[in-house]
Parts: C-alpha cells; sequence; structure tokens
C-alpha cells in the first residue's frame, strides 16, 4: 500500500479534503472528456454537495462548447491541452480531476501540482513504479494533495 512506501502524508481522500474546504464547494476540472467523464463523473457532479464541476480540459472544440452549453461553464474555465497550465491562475478550480489514458496520467499530474491544485487521478495510478513515484514526488514537492479513484474508498463522494 502506499503507507507502507512511506508516503501516506502525501495522499488524501477526497472526503477529507471535502469536509473541512475553504470554500463551500471545491471546484473540479476534469482533463479528458471520454466515456468516464461524460457518462459518469459529470452526472454525478450535479448531485455532489461538496464539489462541482467547475472547468474541463479538453482537445476537442466542439466538445468544449456541448460541455459549456450543457454545463453552463464560463469560457475561462474551459481548456486545452496546450493551455491547460494557465489553471495556475484560476481560483474557481481547487482540483484537477486526470481522467485520461494512463500513459498520459504522469504528465498531467506534475502540471496540475506544478500549477498548485489538488489532483484526483484516475486508476491505474500509472504503467511504472517510476511514473508513480514521480506524481508523488510532484505533489509533495508543491505542496498539493493526491489521490488515486479506487471508487470503492470514494462512493460517498
Amino acid at each position: 500500500t502506499l503507507a507502507v512506501a512511506g508516503i501516506s502524508s502525501t495522499v488524501f481522500s477526497p472526503y477529507a479534503i471535502a469536509c473541512a474546504p475553504k470554500k463551500e464547494k471545491l471546484g473540479v476540472a476534469l482533463v479528458g472528456l471520454g466515456y468516464y467523464s461524460t457518462d459518469v463523473l459529470a452526472p454525478a457532479f450535479q448531485f455532489s454537495q461538496k464539489c462541482y464541476l467547475a472547468g474541463i480540459v479538453t482537445g476537442s472544440p466542439s466538445k468544449a462548447e456541448a460541455w459549456k452549453k450543457k454545463y453552463n461553464l464560463p469560457d475561462k474555465n474551459i481548456y486545452s491541452y496546450s493551455n491547460f497550465d494557465k489553471i495556475a491562475n484560476n481560483p474557481d478550480i481547487d482540483v484537477v480531476y486526470v481522467v485520461l489514458p494512463p500513459s498520459m496520467h504522469r504528465e498531467y499530474v506534475e502540471r496540475a501540482a506544478k500549477a498548485g491544485k489538488h489532483v484526483f487521478c484516475e486508476k491505474p495510478m500509472a504503467p511504472t513504479v517510476a511514473d508513480c513515484e514521480a506524481m508523488i514526488k510532484a505533489c509533495k514537492d508543491n505542496k498539493v494533495k493526491l489521490t488515486i479513484g479506487y471508487r470503492c474508498q470514494h462512493d460517498p463522494n
């Protein structure tokens, strides 16, 4: 487990961060708008009491437009993969939820951490132990929390 590896202080439960937020609700940006974001996560955010869909990151202008209309997202909260790093300047977004293929997790976790955003990353964490360790280090170095979306541990959220 992560605790055995001595990194438990870096990993967080979204429930724990949601229980003591500085804001009434945490703003979450979804990175990647495939099936899981579209059919599971975005609809679920409509019922969440602790967080809300604040923004999106997509490589598809047509998806960006459709999501903007469907979820009433402001233009300033819609990012492409190329301008993703500007998310650092957006106070609406507290958490970046990485919902990309595992081979892309490390890059976007590191970029989100560098932007000062907490990170929720879908499983599996990454293809290699080295990638996982780099993701943990990036979050620790930037003083942000990291969690991996193992559903059985997060159903209440």
